[in-house]
């Protein structure tokens, strides 16, 4: 019987518990097609994750030590993890991805897509769009989008609400805001424009972990969801599952 073979992106050493399982570990460049040959994907750590959603991965992915928001395992429950979506004895979660589309082109992000301004203590103005309604506009460092997955990150430390997952919002939250008392919303996923109203000072287009960008004030960056990450859940039996 030939065995699944499981792609890792991050650090190889989960290799061993992937053999133990029964698999046939493979580590992946996600910039080549080898990793769409995969039966499975372990992606090891946020960061392994974050290059998955980037790389538009469409294998069924086991998320390891990367945080409850992504339904991750411990990397010590991986190979009965494993074991177990071998035997197809697992749920399927969708996490939704977020494109930015701009003149310039679209990119993706399983967190967080940001605007803020290129240099240090400077602001600009931006608007918030929502199925062609108007919610804000207000100046400040930045302004945030953040899925369900990523609202526990960085929104939920400027006191955003969470977005419980599998509800198909956005948290929306200024960065820095000049005024003191400015709002966040949780808006649709459909229909979402950002938009740049002033020039005095470059900003640029953050998808995750990087920078994909400046935005001309005045043009329109359209967020919304085309696809997911389909993570492999393993229902909770011993408390070693987060």
């Amino acid at each position: 019987m030939q065995r699944p073979t499981v792609g890792i992106l991050g650090d190889q050493t989960v290799a061993t518990a992937v053999t133990a399982a029964g698999g046939e570990p493979l580590a992946v460049d996600p910039t080549e097609d080898a990793v769409a040959e995969t039966d499975v994907v372990v992606a090891v750590g946020e960061a392994g994750m974050l290059t998955a959603a980037d790389a538009g991965i469409e294998s069924p992915l086991v998320p390891v030590d990367a945080g409850y928001a992504y339904r991750s395992v411990e990397r010590s429950a991986l190979e009965r993890a494993l074991a177990a979506v071998f035997e197809q004895r697992h749920e399927t979660v969708e996490l939704p991805v977020a494109t930015a589309r701009t003149p310039l082109g679209e990119t993706r992000a399983l967190a967080e897509l940001m605007l803020v301004t290129g240099e240090p203590a400077r602001i600009s103005e931006y608007t918030v769009v929502s199925r062609a309604e108007r919610v804000a506009t207000f100046r400040a460092d930045g302004v945030v989008v953040a899925t369900p997955a990523g609202s526990t990150g960085y929104t939920r430390r400027a006191d955003s609400p969470v977005v419980a997952g599998g509800v198909d919002a956005f948290a929306v939250v200024p960065v820095a805001p000049f005024s003191t008392d400015e709002d966040m919303w949780v808006v649709p996923m459909d229909g979402l424009e950002l938009r740049v109203e002033r020039d005095e000072t470059p900003v640029e287009l953050l998808a995750d972990d990087r920078t994909t960008g400046s935005v001309v004030p005045g043009e329109s960056v359209r967020v919304g969801v085309e696809t997911s990450l389909s993570v492999a859940v393993v229902p909770e039996s011993s408390g070693r599952f987060r």
